[in-house]
């Protein structure tokens, strides 16, 4: 783990294991709670001949392979879903999963690949997605998924929603590691953000402020908005662990700002579901998170760009490279950093 101080552009070498003792003890941790499920479907194109002259109706046969990753679900029985090969596919097309339990007829078309699919299934979607699906790994795990990764493939804090992506900086935590934080008297909470395309989706834009994030549901309870807003009152950091739990802290706390605008009683974050779009980048006002948890990310891509604006394009940089230099893992399975290093505001 490579522990940055922002406020003072130094960083140290150190290992995950030793957390609990790198912190100050009075940091609020938030974690994401959200649970991967089996959202990769593989299918076939259903396409349709004509009897030949003198027979009526038509014949159906299945040709073309087709990868459907879930995205989210925006009705009943429809998904927003990526559809690989997605050129091919047209409106009104049907895919076929498994001997048919399964099929998905494309209602709506979106840019790169993404589609809206009508689903219908002989004894219910749920039943034929536990049946049909698979996990979801990152594209860098050259294998095919196997049972254990619908456990591996999770956080020890996974309990309910659905994410189309581990919240993988929750993937470093294990019971021994919480033991320590509660031992010294460190207190956490739970959010839930369903991870999706938001989350992964790479930058395509010539210029920065052009991106579009796509929008991902998330919950705040209210033991945890409380929790929250007395760590902002006691002065205490609160520490997120993952870029999902920045994006649904800040937006939370944006959606606040703004419906109470004028009200310096109004808490800094409130309760409920949401659905986060917020971009952030350079010049963000950050009005949660003090402290963040993170794995290293790749260029072009949106978590990237979070942490450069948490903590400093050129210091981010800079920290990176030592990370290459040094032998730090990248990617969901890799290792991790934390950054910190400047005080909390006090605040409702």
């Amino acid at each position: 783990m490579l522990v940055l101080d922002r406020g003072r552009e130094v960083w140290e070498d150190h290992w995950f294991r030793d957390l609990a003792e790198l912190l100050s003890g009075n940091e609020l941790i938030v974690v994401n709670n959200v649970r991967v499920f089996p959202a990769r479907l593989l299918g076939q194109r259903v396409g349709i001949h004509a009897e030949p002259a003198g027979r009526r109706g038509r014949r159906e046969f299945l040709h073309s392979p087709i990868e459907v990753l879930l995205v989210c679900q925006v009705g009943p029985d429809v998904w927003e879903a990526l559809v690989r090969p997605g050129r091919k596919v047209r409106l009104g097309e049907r895919i076929r999963f498994g001997d048919g339990e399964l099929e998905g007829e494309v209602i709506g078309r979106g840019d790169y690949g993404l589609r809206q699919l009508k689903f219908s299934a002989r004894a219910g979607f749920e039943r034929a997605l536990e049946h049909l699906g698979h996990v979801p790994l990152p594209p860098y795990i050259r294998r095919p998924d196997e049972a254990a990764d619908r456990e591996r493939y999770q956080t020890i804090f996974a309990r309910q929603g659905q994410a189309v992506a581990a919240p993988t900086a929750g993937l470093h935590f294990s019971e021994a590691i919480l033991a320590k934080l509660r031992a010294r008297g460190i207190e956490s909470c739970e959010i839930t953000l369903e991870v999706g395309l938001g989350t992964f989706e790479p930058i395509r834009t010539s210029r920065l402020e052009d991106h579009r994030m796509h929008h991902e549901a998330y919950e705040i309870s209210e033991a945890a908005a409380s929790e929250i807003i007395r760590a902002r009152r006691e002065g205490r950091p609160v520490l997120a662990v993952g870029t999902t739990v920045v994006r649904t802290l800040e937006d939370a706390a944006l959606k606040s700002a703004t419906q109470s605008a004028g009200n310096e009683e109004a808490p800094v974050i409130g309760p409920g579901r949401a659905e986060a779009d917020l971009f952030i980048y350079p010049g963000h006002r950050f009005r949660v998170v003090d402290q963040l948890l993170t794995n290293f990310h790749l260029p072009k891509s949106s978590l990237l760009v979070m942490v450069a604006a948490f903590a400093g394009r050129e210091f981010i940089l800079r920290a990176y490279r030592h990370a290459v230099e040094e032998g730090y893992r990248f990617y969901s399975y890799g290792d991790c950093m934390l950054v910190r290093g400047t005080s909390p505001a006090r605040g409702n």
